[in-house]
């Protein structure tokens, strides 16, 4: 039993690896809610990462179209809406996301 707990605060304290995972194009296909946001993968996934450490950054790559930086300026937007700190969500121009957003968990 001791080891269990063990190996568990050891895992907690761990670096969390760097993460990336793309925001499905179907987001954009509708209108939004928190529902259909936390939906996606890569939100769980980056909501999930912020609530289990204290010093995880989120990164979100957009292309360098306008429509690509208003759809990653919204996505910020409902992250701080679903109560992730606004100062630790980044927005990052990238040639290479282009069609897609990729949301990137560092710590």
């Amino acid at each position: 039993m001791m080891l269990r707990v063990l190996t568990a605060v050891v895992l907690m304290l761990m670096p969390l690896p760097l993460r990336a995972a793309n925001v499905g194009a179907e987001l954009w296909d509708r209108p939004r809610s928190a529902q259909t946001v936390m939906a996606q993968p890569a939100v769980q996934q980056a909501v999930a990462a912020y609530q289990g450490r204290g010093s995880v950054r989120i990164v979100i790559a957009h292309g360098t179209g306008q429509e690509a930086q208003l759809q990653a300026e919204e996505l910020r937007a409902w992250l701080v809406a679903l109560a992730i700190d606004g100062a630790r969500v980044q927005l990052r121009a990238d040639p290479s996301a282009a069609g897609a957003l990729r949301i990137d968990v560092t710590e």
